[in-house]
Protein backbone atom coordinates (compact mmCIF):
# COMPACT_ATOMS: atom_id res chain seq x y z
CA UNK A 1 0.00 0.00 0.00
CA UNK A 2 1.20 3.24 -1.23
CA UNK A 3 2.06 5.58 2.01
CA UNK A 4 0.71 9.58 2.00
CA UNK A 5 3.35 12.22 2.21
CA UNK A 6 1.59 13.96 4.63
CA UNK A 7 3.08 14.25 7.69
CA UNK A 8 1.06 15.35 10.45
CA UNK A 9 2.21 18.91 12.31
CA UNK A 10 4.17 17.86 15.78
CA UNK A 11 1.69 20.54 17.77
CA UNK A 12 -1.34 18.23 16.32
CA UNK A 13 0.41 15.03 17.27
CA UNK A 14 0.87 15.92 21.09
CA UNK A 15 -2.24 17.48 20.97
CA UNK A 16 -1.42 21.29 22.02
CA UNK A 17 -2.92 24.29 20.45
CA UNK A 18 -0.32 25.96 18.33
CA UNK A 19 -0.32 29.96 19.79
CA UNK A 20 -2.25 32.00 17.73
CA UNK A 21 -1.11 35.62 16.01
CA UNK A 22 -3.43 38.93 16.10
CA UNK A 23 -4.04 40.29 13.10
CA UNK A 24 -2.75 43.41 13.76
CA UNK A 25 0.59 42.04 14.62
CA UNK A 26 1.25 40.46 11.14
CA UNK A 27 0.29 44.08 9.28
CA UNK A 28 2.53 45.97 11.85
CA UNK A 29 3.48 49.07 10.44
CA UNK A 30 7.21 49.56 9.25
CA UNK A 31 7.74 52.63 11.42
CA UNK A 32 9.02 53.03 14.36
CA UNK A 33 7.45 54.30 17.10
CA UNK A 34 8.65 57.86 16.86
CA UNK A 35 9.33 57.97 13.43
CA UNK A 36 7.35 60.84 11.35
CA UNK A 37 4.96 59.65 9.01
CA UNK A 38 2.63 60.45 5.91
CA UNK A 39 -0.51 59.16 5.19
CA UNK A 40 -1.28 57.54 1.73
CA UNK A 41 2.02 59.27 0.24
CA UNK A 42 0.77 56.93 -3.27
CA UNK A 43 -2.61 57.90 -3.36
CA UNK A 44 -2.38 61.20 -2.89
CA UNK A 45 0.37 62.10 -5.52
CA UNK A 46 -2.00 60.11 -8.13
CA UNK A 47 -5.21 61.97 -7.15
CA UNK A 48 -3.35 65.17 -7.15
CA UNK A 49 -1.11 64.64 -10.50
CA UNK A 50 -4.38 63.48 -12.19
CA UNK A 51 -5.88 67.15 -11.78
CA UNK A 52 -3.58 67.91 -14.41
CA UNK A 53 -3.24 64.50 -16.18
CA UNK A 54 -6.51 63.58 -17.62
CA UNK A 55 -5.51 60.74 -19.14
CA UNK A 56 -4.79 58.93 -15.82
CA UNK A 57 -7.20 56.25 -14.84
CA UNK A 58 -6.64 54.19 -11.44
CA UNK A 59 -7.68 50.16 -11.89
CA UNK A 60 -7.38 47.79 -8.92
CA UNK A 61 -8.36 44.13 -8.46
CA UNK A 62 -10.78 44.63 -5.04
CA UNK A 63 -7.83 46.32 -3.13
CA UNK A 64 -7.76 49.91 -3.64
CA UNK A 65 -8.39 50.76 0.27
CA UNK A 66 -5.16 48.50 0.97
CA UNK A 67 -3.03 50.00 -1.74
CA UNK A 68 -4.12 53.34 -1.21
CA UNK A 69 -5.60 54.17 -4.43
CA UNK A 70 -9.04 54.69 -2.27
CA UNK A 71 -7.79 58.26 -2.33
CA UNK A 72 -7.91 58.35 -5.95
CA UNK A 73 -11.44 57.09 -6.03
CA UNK A 74 -12.87 59.31 -3.89
CA UNK A 75 -10.95 62.11 -6.02
CA UNK A 76 -11.84 60.83 -8.94
CA UNK A 77 -14.50 58.38 -9.03
CA UNK A 78 -15.42 59.03 -12.59
CA UNK A 79 -12.01 57.59 -13.42
CA UNK A 80 -11.88 54.84 -10.79
CA UNK A 81 -12.25 51.12 -12.56
CA UNK A 82 -12.84 48.02 -9.59
CA UNK A 83 -11.71 44.93 -11.51
CA UNK A 84 -12.60 42.84 -9.03
CA UNK A 85 -10.33 39.64 -7.57
CA UNK A 86 -8.89 39.45 -11.36
CA UNK A 87 -5.39 40.63 -11.69
CA UNK A 88 -4.91 38.98 -15.21
CA UNK A 89 -8.11 40.57 -16.27
CA UNK A 90 -6.93 43.96 -14.68
CA UNK A 91 -3.61 43.53 -16.69
CA UNK A 92 -5.77 42.96 -20.25
CA UNK A 93 -7.95 45.85 -19.68
CA UNK A 94 -4.94 48.60 -18.55
CA UNK A 95 -3.06 47.23 -21.55
CA UNK A 96 -6.86 48.01 -23.51
CA UNK A 97 -7.40 51.29 -21.86
CA UNK A 98 -3.51 52.02 -22.70
CA UNK A 99 -4.13 51.46 -26.46
CA UNK A 100 -6.83 54.36 -26.34
CA UNK A 101 -4.55 56.57 -25.26
CA UNK A 102 -4.99 56.57 -21.20
CA UNK A 103 -2.79 56.42 -18.33
CA UNK A 104 -3.41 52.64 -16.50
CA UNK A 105 -2.17 53.22 -12.60
CA UNK A 106 -2.97 49.41 -11.70
CA UNK A 107 -2.62 48.56 -8.05
CA UNK A 108 -2.67 45.12 -6.46
CA UNK A 109 -0.51 43.30 -4.19
CA UNK A 110 3.00 42.19 -5.36
CA UNK A 111 2.87 38.56 -5.20
CA UNK A 112 -0.56 38.52 -7.32
CA UNK A 113 0.94 40.76 -10.32
CA UNK A 114 4.04 38.76 -10.30
CA UNK A 115 3.09 35.41 -9.66
CA UNK A 116 -0.29 35.26 -11.36
CA UNK A 117 -0.40 38.36 -13.61
CA UNK A 118 3.19 37.79 -15.20
CA UNK A 119 2.39 36.20 -18.44
CA UNK A 120 -0.30 39.01 -19.16
CA UNK A 121 2.13 41.75 -17.82
CA UNK A 122 5.19 40.37 -19.90
CA UNK A 123 2.96 39.73 -23.66
CA UNK A 124 0.06 42.77 -23.33
CA UNK A 125 2.05 45.14 -21.91
CA UNK A 126 5.89 45.24 -21.96
CA UNK A 127 6.02 43.39 -25.73
CA UNK A 128 4.12 46.21 -26.74
CA UNK A 129 5.62 49.01 -24.55
CA UNK A 130 2.15 50.17 -23.28
CA UNK A 131 2.11 53.28 -20.66
CA UNK A 132 0.65 51.59 -18.18
CA UNK A 133 2.04 51.85 -14.21
CA UNK A 134 2.18 48.96 -12.03
CA UNK A 135 2.32 49.89 -8.45
CA UNK A 136 2.15 46.89 -5.68
CA UNK A 137 1.83 46.88 -1.96
CA UNK A 138 3.28 44.21 0.46
CA UNK A 139 6.55 43.85 -1.63
CA UNK A 140 9.14 41.43 0.22
CA UNK A 141 8.42 40.72 3.62
CA UNK A 142 5.70 43.64 4.29
CA UNK A 143 3.39 41.58 6.00
CA UNK A 144 3.53 38.45 8.29
CA UNK A 145 0.41 36.75 5.99
CA UNK A 146 3.03 33.98 4.78
CA UNK A 147 4.23 32.95 1.48
CA UNK A 148 0.87 33.59 -0.23
CA UNK A 149 1.12 37.18 0.65
CA UNK A 150 4.54 37.67 0.79
CA UNK A 151 6.41 38.84 -2.47
CA UNK A 152 9.52 37.88 -1.95
CA UNK A 153 10.88 36.91 -5.47
CA UNK A 154 9.08 39.80 -7.48
CA UNK A 155 12.10 41.70 -8.33
CA UNK A 156 14.09 38.52 -9.65
CA UNK A 157 10.97 37.39 -12.00
CA UNK A 158 10.50 41.28 -13.08
CA UNK A 159 13.82 42.15 -13.89
CA UNK A 160 14.40 39.22 -16.45
CA UNK A 161 11.33 40.86 -18.33
CA UNK A 162 12.14 43.39 -21.23
CA UNK A 163 10.92 47.12 -21.33
CA UNK A 164 9.95 46.91 -17.72
CA UNK A 165 11.18 50.29 -15.65
CA UNK A 166 11.75 48.67 -11.60
CA UNK A 167 11.08 51.56 -8.58
CA UNK A 168 11.56 50.21 -5.41
CA UNK A 169 11.07 53.61 -3.25
CA UNK A 170 12.27 54.05 0.38
CA UNK A 171 10.01 56.25 2.24
CA UNK A 172 6.78 58.71 1.62
CA UNK A 173 8.59 61.99 0.29
CA UNK A 174 10.07 59.18 -2.53
CA UNK A 175 6.35 57.91 -3.71
CA UNK A 176 5.14 61.47 -4.02
CA UNK A 177 8.31 62.35 -6.40
CA UNK A 178 8.03 59.06 -8.09
CA UNK A 179 4.40 59.17 -9.12
CA UNK A 180 5.00 62.32 -11.39
CA UNK A 181 8.63 61.16 -12.93
CA UNK A 182 7.16 57.67 -13.69
CA UNK A 183 3.71 59.36 -15.26
CA UNK A 184 6.35 61.44 -17.17
CA UNK A 185 8.27 58.18 -18.73
CA UNK A 186 6.59 56.74 -21.76
CA UNK A 187 6.69 53.09 -20.91
CA UNK A 188 5.61 50.31 -18.12
CA UNK A 189 6.98 50.67 -14.72
CA UNK A 190 6.51 48.31 -11.68
CA UNK A 191 7.02 50.15 -8.52
CA UNK A 192 7.36 48.44 -5.28
CA UNK A 193 4.82 50.25 -2.39
CA UNK A 194 4.43 50.88 0.80
CA UNK A 195 1.10 51.98 1.96
CA UNK A 196 -0.70 53.67 4.59
CA UNK A 197 1.18 55.61 7.41
CA UNK A 198 4.70 55.42 5.45
CA UNK A 199 7.94 57.11 7.57
CA UNK A 200 9.68 60.47 6.82
CA UNK A 201 12.92 59.35 5.93
CA UNK A 202 14.79 60.94 3.16
CA UNK A 203 13.64 64.83 3.67
CA UNK A 204 17.00 65.12 6.65
CA UNK A 205 19.25 63.97 3.64
CA UNK A 206 17.63 66.89 1.16
CA UNK A 207 17.38 63.91 -1.42
CA UNK A 208 15.59 64.60 -4.40
CA UNK A 209 14.31 61.36 -6.93
CA UNK A 210 15.34 60.59 -10.20
CA UNK A 211 14.27 57.88 -12.31
CA UNK A 212 17.29 56.06 -13.22
CA UNK A 213 19.57 57.50 -10.61
CA UNK A 214 21.37 56.28 -7.42
CA UNK A 215 22.08 58.94 -5.12
CA UNK A 216 24.65 58.42 -2.15
CA UNK A 217 22.88 59.42 0.97
CA UNK A 218 25.98 59.79 3.35
CA UNK A 219 29.71 59.12 3.00
CA UNK A 220 31.81 57.00 4.69
CA UNK A 221 35.14 55.40 4.83
CA UNK A 222 34.86 51.43 6.63
CA UNK A 223 32.18 50.54 4.84
CA UNK A 224 29.41 51.08 1.79
CA UNK A 225 26.29 50.02 2.05
CA UNK A 226 24.16 49.99 -1.44
CA UNK A 227 20.43 49.52 -0.38
CA UNK A 228 16.54 50.06 -1.94
CA UNK A 229 13.15 50.34 -0.61
CA UNK A 230 12.83 49.66 2.95
CA UNK A 231 16.41 48.46 3.69
CA UNK A 232 17.18 51.90 2.81
CA UNK A 233 15.71 53.68 6.01
CA UNK A 234 17.24 50.83 8.13
CA UNK A 235 21.06 50.86 6.62
CA UNK A 236 20.41 54.93 7.94
CA UNK A 237 19.64 53.56 11.20
CA UNK A 238 22.38 50.99 11.07
CA UNK A 239 24.45 53.86 10.23
CA UNK A 240 24.27 55.94 12.72
CA UNK A 241 24.47 53.30 15.47
CA UNK A 242 27.79 51.96 13.42
CA UNK A 243 29.27 55.89 14.29
CA UNK A 244 28.96 55.07 18.00
CA UNK A 245 31.01 51.71 17.72
CA UNK A 246 33.34 54.05 15.68
CA UNK A 247 32.23 52.75 12.30
CA UNK A 248 32.28 54.72 9.22
CA UNK A 249 29.28 53.82 6.69
CA UNK A 250 28.18 54.91 3.86
CA UNK A 251 24.43 54.96 2.36
CA UNK A 252 24.37 54.21 -1.89
CA UNK A 253 20.35 54.23 -2.43
CA UNK A 254 19.20 53.20 -5.38
CA UNK A 255 15.50 53.43 -5.87
CA UNK A 256 16.01 52.06 -9.10
CA UNK A 257 16.36 48.35 -9.64
CA UNK A 258 15.99 48.15 -13.56
CA UNK A 259 17.43 49.96 -15.60
CA UNK A 260 20.23 50.07 -12.70
CA UNK A 261 22.55 52.99 -12.35
CA UNK A 262 25.68 51.20 -12.35
CA UNK A 263 28.14 54.29 -13.26
CA UNK A 264 27.10 55.53 -9.88
CA UNK A 265 27.17 52.22 -8.23
CA UNK A 266 30.73 50.94 -9.43
CA UNK A 267 32.43 54.60 -9.08
CA UNK A 268 31.54 54.25 -5.19
CA UNK A 269 32.63 50.64 -5.07
CA UNK A 270 36.31 51.75 -6.34
CA UNK A 271 36.62 54.24 -3.69
CA UNK A 272 38.93 53.08 -1.05
CA UNK A 273 39.08 49.55 -0.85
CA UNK A 274 35.30 49.30 1.53
CA UNK A 275 33.26 46.81 2.83
CA UNK A 276 30.32 46.35 0.36
CA UNK A 277 26.85 45.63 1.40
CA UNK A 278 24.16 44.94 -0.72
CA UNK A 279 20.92 45.23 1.93
CA UNK A 280 17.08 44.50 -0.09
CA UNK A 281 14.11 43.49 1.20
CA UNK A 282 14.18 40.45 -1.04
CA UNK A 283 15.60 36.95 -1.62
CA UNK A 284 19.38 37.16 -2.02
CA UNK A 285 18.51 35.34 -5.75
CA UNK A 286 17.94 37.91 -8.42
CA UNK A 287 17.32 40.62 -6.92
CA UNK A 288 19.58 44.14 -6.60
CA UNK A 289 22.51 41.78 -4.44
CA UNK A 290 23.25 39.89 -7.63
CA UNK A 291 22.33 42.66 -10.04
CA UNK A 292 25.28 45.03 -8.25
CA UNK A 293 27.50 41.58 -7.87
CA UNK A 294 26.69 41.24 -11.98
CA UNK A 295 28.13 45.08 -12.32
CA UNK A 296 30.90 45.10 -10.44
CA UNK A 297 32.40 41.92 -11.79
CA UNK A 298 31.57 43.26 -15.28
CA UNK A 299 33.46 46.12 -14.95
CA UNK A 300 36.15 44.41 -13.07
CA UNK A 301 35.75 45.95 -9.64
CA UNK A 302 36.90 43.96 -7.17
CA UNK A 303 35.81 45.70 -3.83
CA UNK A 304 38.04 43.99 -0.61
CA UNK A 305 34.86 41.85 0.96
CA UNK A 306 31.16 41.80 -0.83
CA UNK A 307 27.75 40.32 1.45
CA UNK A 308 24.23 40.31 0.94
CA UNK A 309 21.62 41.00 3.64
CA UNK A 310 18.32 39.94 2.21
CA UNK A 311 15.67 37.04 2.51
CA UNK A 312 17.01 33.51 2.56
CA UNK A 313 15.92 31.12 -0.10
CA UNK A 314 13.16 29.87 1.20
CA UNK A 315 9.03 30.06 2.15
CA UNK A 316 8.78 32.23 5.00
CA UNK A 317 7.37 32.16 7.96
CA UNK A 318 4.19 34.00 9.13
CA UNK A 319 3.99 35.81 12.14
CA UNK A 320 4.26 39.11 13.85
CA UNK A 321 6.62 41.46 11.06
CA UNK A 322 8.46 43.06 13.67
CA UNK A 323 9.49 39.51 14.53
CA UNK A 324 10.12 38.25 11.29
CA UNK A 325 12.18 41.24 10.33
CA UNK A 326 14.78 40.35 13.47
CA UNK A 327 14.59 36.79 12.53
CA UNK A 328 15.23 37.07 8.82
CA UNK A 329 17.77 40.28 9.18
CA UNK A 330 16.09 43.11 8.06
CA UNK A 331 15.97 44.69 11.20
CA UNK A 332 18.32 47.88 12.27
CA UNK A 333 19.59 45.61 14.61
CA UNK A 334 20.56 42.63 12.87
CA UNK A 335 21.90 45.00 9.46
CA UNK A 336 24.32 46.91 12.35
CA UNK A 337 25.12 43.59 13.80
CA UNK A 338 25.64 41.52 10.52
CA UNK A 339 28.37 44.86 9.22
CA UNK A 340 30.67 45.06 12.55
CA UNK A 341 30.97 41.05 11.87
CA UNK A 342 31.86 41.15 8.74
CA UNK A 343 34.47 44.14 9.66
CA UNK A 344 35.92 42.08 11.85
CA UNK A 345 36.87 39.03 10.20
Amino acid sequence: MRRSKYIRPAHLESGVDKPRLTTSAMIASIAGPDQPTRPAPFGNALAALARKDDRIVGMSADLAKYTDLHVFRAAHPDRFYQMGMAEQLLMMSAAGMAREGFQPWVTTYAVFASRRAYDFICLAIAEEMLDVKIVCALPGLTTGYGPSHQATEDLAMFRGMPNLTIVDPCDASEIEQAVPAIAAHRGPVYMRLLRGNVPLVLEEYGYKFELGKAKLLRDGKDTLIISSGLMTMRALEAAKQLRNDGVDAAVLHVPTIKPLDEATIVAECRKGGRLVVVAENHTVIGGLGEAVAGTLLRAGVAPPAFRQIGLPDQFLEAGALPTLHDQYGLSTGKVTEAVKTWLST
